[in-house]
This record gives C-alpha cells, structure tokens and sequence, in this order.
C-alpha cells in the first residue's frame, strides 16, 4: 500500500509540479512537504485539504492515507491483551522474514473479523 508521502510525491510527477512550488501554491513551507513526503511528518487537517485541494480531490481520498487512528487502537489493544501483542510481533516478524506477504496478514485479520 501506497503511503501519503508517496501518493503525494506521484501526484506532483504526474503534473510535473516541483515541491517547492506545490509548497508554494498550498501555502506550506518546502521542508515541511519534503517531510510528509518523506513520512517523517504528519500533515494536519487543514494542510491535507489544502493539497486536496490543489489536487482537485476529495480530502478523503487523502485521510486514507493516515493510520494514526488504527495504530493508536493497535497500540491500545496490544497493551490491554500481551498475547495479542506476542500474536503481531510474530506476525510482522513472517513477513519481514519472507514467510509470509502483508496480503496474507490482511486476509487472516478480515477472515477472522468478519
């Protein structure tokens, strides 16, 4: 899955838009775009539909893009529940060993939630 940063960064190539002058035109300062781009920050609501806007998208087609809400509801649960927590470290530790894919870890969640 795509990250905002990324999905902003194709958005700009596909208008041959440089960052500094999408900063420019969205009112946001170069090295705070370069950041989100870069996914070491997380832009506010106001700053989201501000490039929703020069886009010419809906915001929500941006909001998609930010797991904050489910990462905090993970992090909760995981503190409530250690064997869950055990149950994702496992998980993650599958995938980043190659013996299974992300699209394995989702379907097992949705199967298993729905």
């Amino acid at each position: 899955m795509q990250t905002l940063g990324e999905f902003i960064r194709q958005k700009r190539d596909e208008l041959d838009i440089s960052l500094r002058e999408l900063a420019r035109q969205t009112g946001i300062t170069a090295p705070f775009l370069s950041d989100i781009e870069l996914g070491r920050r997380n832009p506010s609501e106001t700053v989201l539909a501000k490039i929703a806007e020069y886009f010419k998208l809906p915001i929500e087609d941006l909001k998609k893009f930010d797991i904050r809400g489910p990462l905090a509801d993970l992090k909760r649960l995981i503190e409530k529940d250690p064997k869950l927590g055990f149950a994702f470290r496992t998980a993650i530790d599958d995938v980043n060993q190659g013996k299974s894919t992300t699209e394995d870890l989702a379907k097992k969640l949705s199967e298993n939630g729905g």
